[in-house]
C-alpha cells in the first residue's frame, strides 16, 4: 500500500505546475484525498481535500481560486493543478488519503501518507 507524489519543480512566479498522487495496492476513490505543504521552518498546512463521497472539495483561503484539486479514478490518481504561483508556495507538498475526510482535513490525520515533492517558485 502506497501514496505516490510527484510533479514539483522549480516554477517562475506566475507560472503553473500539476502534482499527481498515485495510489497502488488501493483504490483511492474509496478515501477523501487531502494536499498538505511545509515549508522550511514552518509547520505543515492543509492545502486542499477532495471527498469520497461527492467530490466535494475544500481549499485554505491562500491558494482559492489558484489552485484545483480533482480525481482521475481511472488512473487511480489525484491531482493538484496549481495556477498563479507566488513564491510563498513554496513547499514540500505531501498527499494523504483517509476514510474520512473531517479527520483529514480538520484534524490533519490520515491512513496514508505519500513522500513529499518539493515546488520552489523562484525567478
Amino acid at each position: 500500500v502506497q501514496l505516490q507524489a510527484s510533479g514539483g519543480g522549480l516554477v517562475q512566479p506566475g507560472g503553473s505546475l500539476r502534482l499527481s498522487c498515485a495510489a497502488s495496492g488501493f483504490t483511492l476513490d474509496d478515501y477523501a484525498i487531502g494536499w498538505f505543504r511545509q515549508a522550511p521552518g514552518k509547520e505543515r498546512e492543509g492545502v486542499s481535500c477532495i471527498s469520497s463521497s461527492d467530490g466535494s472539495t475544500d481549499y485554505a483561503d491562500s491558494v482559492k481560486g489558484r489552485f484545483t484539486i480533482f480525481r482521475d479514478n481511472s488512473k487511480n490518481t489525484v491531482y493538484l493543478h496549481m495556477n498563479s504561483l507566488k513564491p510563498e508556495d513554496t513547499a514540500v507538498y505531501y498527499c494523504a488519503a483517509d476514510q474520512s475526510m473531517f479527520r483529514l482535513w480538520r484534524l490533519s490525520a490520515a491512513d496514508y501518507w505519500g513522500q513529499g515533492t518539493l515546488v520552489t517558485v523562484s525567478s
